[in-house]
């Protein structure tokens, strides 16, 4: 997803809102959890019959006497009644509180996410809004999918000029890389035939001429996008506690957002000493934050809660939006250009430049790359910056790595690179991958999970919301089964295990984020993050894995969100 103040501006409505946060039960100290399989995901994947914590830790894990005998006669005793206990799962790339967005911009997202199917359903939600809008305020709609709607291609000004006369429109593409803007919002924002094309973006033009059409991809939009999700107080709070609502409701104990403004770091930081986080959060820099930490004129104090992670740079664009930079043309190409291969975000040399002076300073890096040739210069930037200036177990991350080689998997290896894969491409996208974008062979490699694996390396697997619902059971069962919404198994030779789908949003997850002593699995002295399942992922059928449901969520040894039945 394209990153920025983007989700939420949230500073300004922590001194408005004095609210706690709405977490279920205390309970005893003691708590004794059995009657059901317990997946631990530790080092040798041990499966238990029960785990007994105290306070907000894990104090034992093993057998029904073992933990019975520790709990004593006081221990508040959870029957599973034969559901399955694990770790809760870890949000390895995201854009939280971005899943809670929904709460106050206009859906315009396709099946199975929601019902717009046309360009005259995407207008009359618009028309809908706008009417109970005062004249001139914007209008902001998030989630259209030009490859899913009839039309096949994205709105224009003119598609969308029929919503209103009197308010700006834009509306942002699902991948979060493009959006499409009426006239009145072209001209709102000062971008006309004139309008120089920034580095990094485009805007796309009228047949023949200079005059845009209302599309702006990547750089270009980000104006548009700090202009327009910028909600009110109210609205802001009301993103973050649906947001944490979504999240633990999927089973989410640590969430992570991939592209932290300052803004945003300073408020959801207040956000979580001030109760208002029912979950954890890693924070992940955007470059202009991580120069000032560097420069020693911002910090910030993490807490129990809340605390930075990478810095994330976005090296290229994607790959349904037809910005994604490949080393071969597209499968069909967008335009009247055969030889149209995408574009990076930044210079090869820009890239070079931050990788090696944030990798200097001993930073975590992730960058997020689509294309196999954005591919290769992250890992130029990589290995030059290692071999300038070594040091150890970095765990620099390549945010989805979606067409990864084998030789960009073998440098990986080499370097201790995490790729963390984007696996629900294959699920939402992976038809179109196949007929429009890639092509049959190079779709069918999309995400190579079992490849990276073979090669020893660790991999995390992520949802990416608000691009996709946050929905880390239907994640687990995309990298098993790799089929897509059609049915169609894409890419075969890349369905990975149960078990290692599950340590990908468990104890990998916490790995990539340099948790792996606090979270990821069930073992004593760890948090205690949980989630309990409706069934055991490991013995129902493959194809039926996204069918579990979340019983229970909880954090810290507490009840976070349980199911109504």
């Amino acid at each position: 997803m394209h990153p920025a103040p983007r989700q939420v501006a949230f500073a300004r409505t922590l001194a408005c809102v004095g609210l706690a946060a709405a977490v279920a039960g205390c309970g005893p100290d003691r708590t004794v959890y059995e009657g059901g399989p317990v997946l631990t995901m530790d080092g040798e994947d041990r499966v238990v019959e029960a785990i007994g914590v105290e306070g907000d830790r894990i104090a034992v894990v093993g057998d029904v006497a073992t933990v019975d005998a520790w709990g004593g006669r006081d221990a508040r005793r959870v029957d599973l009644g034969g559901r399955a206990l694990l770790p809760g799962f870890i949000d390895a790339h995201g854009h939280f509180p971005g899943e809670g967005v929904w709460a106050s911009v206009v859906d315009l997202r396709s099946p199975p996410m929601a019902d717009v199917e046309d360009f005259d359903d995407l207008v009359a939600r618009l028309r809908a809004r706008a009417e109970r809008t005062d004249a001139g305020e914007w209008v902001v709609g998030m989630g259209y999918d030009d490859t899913l709607l009839a039309e096949g291609r994205h709105p224009t000004r003119y598609d969308l000029d029929r919503a209103s006369r009197e308010h700006p429109i834009a509306v942002i593409n699902v991948s979060g890389h493009l959006a499409a803007l009426i006239s009145a919002a072209l001209s709102a924002s000062g971008i006309d035939a004139s309008t120089p094309d920034p580095e990094g973006g485009l805007i796309r033009r009228e047949p023949g001429g200079n005059e845009p059409d209302g599309v702006l991809e990547e750089e270009a939009m980000a104006p548009i996008e700090a202009r327009v999700l910028a909600p009110s107080p109210l609205a802001s709070w009301r993103i973050l506690r649906e947001a944490s609502r979504r999240y633990l409701a999927a089973g989410v104990t640590t969430a992570q957002n991939g592209y932290a403004t300052k803004l945003q770091i300073r408020a959801l930081g207040w956000a979580g000493r001030l109760g208002l986080l029912p979950l954890r959060l890693v924070m992940w820099p955007e470059p202009a934050v991580a120069d000032e930490i560097l420069a020693g004129e911002f910090s910030f104090e993490p807490t129990e809660r809340v605390r930075l992670g990478a810095v994330k740079i976005v090296a290229d664009g994607s790959i349904q939006g037809y910005t994604g930079y490949l080393s071969q043309p597209y499968f069909v190409p967008p335009g009247d250009d055969p030889g149209y291969r995408g574009y990076p975000r930044v210079t090869r040399d820009a890239l070079r430049e931050m990788v090696s002076r944030y990798h200097a300073a001993g930073m975590q890096i992730a960058v997020h790359g689509n294309g196999d040739a954005s591919i290769d210069d992250i890992l130029d930037a990589f290995e030059a910056a290692a071999r300038e200036h070594p040091r150890d177990d970095s765990r620099h991350v390549v945010v989805h790595a979606q067409m990864t080689r084998p030789d960009q998997l073998d440098r990986m290896a080499r370097l201790g690179v995490v790729p963390s894969f984007f696996s629900l491409h294959t699920f939402y996208w992976g038809d179109r991958h196949r007929r429009v974008f890639l092509g049959p062979e190079r779709a069918a490699r999309i995400s190579p999970a079992a490849s990276a694996a073979a090669r020893g390396i660790r991999f995390t697997i992520h949802c990416d919301a608000p691009v996709v619902p946050m929905e880390p059971i239907r994640l687990v069962g995309s990298a098993v089964n790799r089929r897509t919404r059609s049915g169609f198994v894409l890419g075969p030779e890349e369905r990975i295990s149960v078990m290692q789908a599950l340590r990908a949003v468990t104890i990998d997850a916490a790995w990539q984020h340099f948790d792996e002593a606090d979270k990821g699995s069930l073992e004593p002295g760890k948090l205690a993050d949980l989630v309990i399942l409706s069934g055991d992922p490991r013995a129902v059928a493959p194809e039926t894995i996204g069918e579990l449901r979340v019983v229970e969520t909880i954090v810290g040894g507490e009840s976070a969100w349980r199911a109504e039945h």
